[in-house]
This record gives C-alpha cells, sequence and structure tokens, in this order.
C-alpha cells in the first residue's frame, strides 16, 4: 500500500519530542525562554511586540512568557521612554549568565539531530524546513 507522507503528525510530534528533550537534558529554561536570552544578548532592549514576532509567539504567550521569566530573574521589563504604551525587555546579569550553558545545549542537541546525516542531506532538511516557515507565514496564507 502507498501511502501519503505523513509530514503534519511528524513536524508536531518531533517537535514534541525535542521539547521533551530540552526540558529533561536542559538548564532548567524551556526553549522559548532560550529564544528571548539569544535575541536579548544580539537586540538587548527589544520591544515585546518585536519579541513576539521574532519568535512566531502571539502577543499574550510573549507576555507570560516574560512575566515568568522576569520572575526568575532572567530578564526585566521597563516602559519604552520613546512609547509609553510599549514595553522593552533587558536582560539581566543572571540571564546573561545563562547564556554560555544554553549554546553548549544548542551544539548538542544539533549535533544529536544531525548524527547519520551528511551535510547535502542536512541542507535539503534545512531548506525544507525554511520552505515551511516562509511559506506558512501568516500573510502567505491571510484570505
Amino acid at each position: 500500500m502507498n501511502r501519503p507522507p505523513r509530514f503534519i503528525y511528524l513536524l508536531n510530534s518531533s517537535q514534541r519530542r525535542l521539547q521533551q528533550y530540552i526540558a529533561q537534558h536542559g538548564n532548567g529554561l524551556s526553549s522559548a525562554q532560550g529564544g528571548v536570552l539569544f535575541l536579548l544578548e544580539r537586540e538587548d532592549g527589544s520591544l515585546m511586540g518585536h519579541l513576539a514576532q521574532v519568535l512566531d509567539l502571539a502577543p499574550s504567550a510573549i507576555s507570560g512568557l516574560i512575566d515568568r521569566m522576569q520572575k526568575a530573574g532572567l530578564v526585566t521589563r521597563r516602559p519604552c521612554p520613546v512609547d509609553g504604551r510599549a514595553q522593552r525587555v533587558w536582560l539581566t546579569e543572571a540571564g546573561r549568565v545563562q547564556l554560555p550553558a544554553l549554546k553548549e545545549q544548542v551544539r548538542s542537541v544539533n549535533a544529536l539531530l544531525q548524527e547519520g546525516f551528511s551535510r547535502d542531506e542536512l541542507k535539503i532538511v534545512e531548506r525544507w524546513l525554511q520552505h515551511i516557515h516562509e511559506r506558512l507565514a501568516p500573510s502567505q496564507h491571510e484570505v
């Protein structure tokens, strides 16, 4: 029997397993928290909306995420001096201290994910995932 590929199932299941792996083998930070720390390392003082956009999160999700990270002492949030309605997020020293271990964790997980694949195969996988990311961007499928 020739069945169609199960891309949706495999992507969803793989994403959940990756999140579980990170939670079990990581340093106590979720991948979303790690994403915030990495982004703030490059763009400290980012607007909440910018964080949500770059990390593909809803505004309510980024708000809750930043609340939890602020309570953990990883970030601080202050009103934007230009637009009082907006808030900017800053990396704290405690958040900055997490970065070296977080970078090592990313290297380790990436190495695990790449095992058994050639560089050419990985380029195709990366291109395919990038295609999905771009093809399913909200502006691409809104009616």
